[in-house]
């Protein structure tokens, strides 16, 4: 009886010496993360280049790490950010505080904060944790133009969708 649990034990063993690893070498090889994964926050532009984030702060009052800090500053014509009347001036993130739950995605009106998918954060202190806008936005999109914006006076560039009413 003895010996035939050692024996069972060592053919459990030899099966596993043989079988395909299932460890990767992280840094040269990468695995493919799943669709639901919340990684890296993003902040996302409109195809002609402005921001979407309207500075309403509806994802700094939902984060419940309080990890987000948002500052809205007036668009003007010379100077226009985002198609609303506001923008966020100031955009930070503290990723020390942030505990990837995707409450600010969700309350984000303009889905213009989304969770994506890099999950390489390292900082060696503190201050480099905080991320700010210029480190949280996408780039340019091709065809569209750099923020702040010029526009005619009295012209609104809205480019945000209009929720139809169900009613209608």
């Amino acid at each position: 009886m003895f010996v035939k649990e050692i024996a069972r034990g060592l053919a459990t063993t030899f099966r596993e010496l043989i079988s395909k690893p299932v460890t990767i070498q992280y840094p040269e090889e990468k695995r493919p993360v799943r669709p639901r994964f919340k990684g890296r926050h993003v902040l996302k532009r409109y195809e002609n280049g402005l921001e979407k984030c309207i500075g309403c702060s509806l994802c700094s009052a939902a984060c419940p790490a309080d990890a987000i800090f948002v500052e809205a500053a007036d668009n003007t014509d010379d100077e226009r950010y985002s198609p609303g009347e506001r923008y966020a001036s100031v955009y930070q993130i503290n990723m020390m505080r942030c505990i990837f739950c995707g409450y600010c995605e969700d309350a984000c009106p303009t889905e213009a904060i989304v969770l994506g998918d890099n999950y390489e954060l390292s900082f060696y202190d503190r201050r480099s944790s905080i991320y700010d806008k210029t480190m949280l936005i996408e780039p340019v999109p091709d065809g569209g133009k750099t923020t702040p914006q010029k526009v005619e006076p009295g012209v609104f560039t809205r480019s945000i969708p209009v929720m139809k009413d169900p009613e209608d």
